[in-house]
């Protein structure tokens, strides 16, 4: 079984198909799919989404939607956590962190905004006892400085494509990294190298659909312009994602996908039982 552990199945492009898409990444032997929320009117969704399906999900405000969110998200999400923690489908908060690649976001302001909304989501983590999903846009250090001053009980760097010191140090703290489409193109030699020298233990898979499309799905700037539409991802990618991933290590795929299952749910221990519910179904 694969566990796809970032996967925006709540988003606008699945509307259409939602379920099939589902059922088609189920078709291709992904058991589970790990729903992260991005802001506080997504909650509700991402949730009764998980439920339906036998997946799980995550609650948070995403640095994108930060400009958007007041103290009182802050608020709401705490209730919301405490209200649910008895859903064994509620495995994480997230998806939370800080994004220092699109510019609006990099003003001194936004970035003091960044900084509140990712350490006061980390006190609830650490309050409710649940791991993080972490977004990671060049923002690896100071992200790594808000952990070693708010204890959280690990969690997944998804989409790290930071240095090698840098990861070294979210494993240090005990984290999986999570690699996905971005791992498929050729000329990602640093993060290729990522995924070959990180110790075993570390490696987590996810699509975070429909995003970050790997290669065969990618159309270029100059295909866009003639007409071509931009491939959608889907957590039915992730089997063969794993396999651009597998020769990288040296391992057959059956022993990756039995490998990344374990460390996923090592990194959110929520997701366990629903694995095994899964597999007993």
């Amino acid at each position: 079984m694969w566990i796809d552990t970032h996967c925006h199945l709540d988003a606008a492009e699945f509307d259409a198909d939602r379920d099939a898409v589902r059922a088609l990444a189920r078709q291709q032997g992904v058991g589970l799919c790990v729903i992260p929320a991005v802001q506080r009117s997504h909650w509700q969704a991402v949730a009764e989404l998980a439920a339906r399906h036998g997946d799980a999900y995550a609650l948070g405000i995403h640095p994108l939607y930060v400009p958007q969110a007041d103290e009182a998200d802050v608020l709401a999400l705490d209730q919301a956590l405490t209200e649910r923690l008895g859903d064994p489908h509620l495995v994480a908060v997230g998806e939370i962190g800080l994004d220092f690649f699109v510019p609006a976001l990099c003003t001194p302001a936004l970035r003091e905004r960044q900084w509140f909304f990712y350490t006061a989501q980390l006190q609830l983590a650490q309050k409710h006892g649940l791991p993080v999903i972490l977004h990671v846009c060049r923002s690896a250090d100071l992200l790594l400085k808000g952990l070693r001053q708010v204890a959280v009980p690990g969690g997944i760097a998804h989409a790290f494509n930071g240095s090698i010191q840098q990861a070294q140090a979210f494993v240090a703290l005990g984290w999986a990294l999570g690699f996905g489409g971005a791992l498929t193109y050729e000329r990602a030699l640093q993060l290729r190298r990522l995924a070959t020298e990180l110790p075993e233990s570390a490696l987590v898979l996810e699509t975070d659909a429909p995003d970050m499309p790997p290669h065969w799905l990618y159309q270029t700037a100059e295909q866009r312009a003639q007409g071509l539409p931009q491939g959608r991802n889907s957590p039915a990618e992730l089997p063969r994602i794993a396999q651009q991933l597998a020769p990288l290590r040296g391992m057959p795929l059956a022993a990756l996908a039995q490998l990344t299952t374990a460390n996923a749910q090592r990194a959110l221990p929520r997701l366990a039982a629903l694995a095994s519910r899964r597999v007993q179904a």
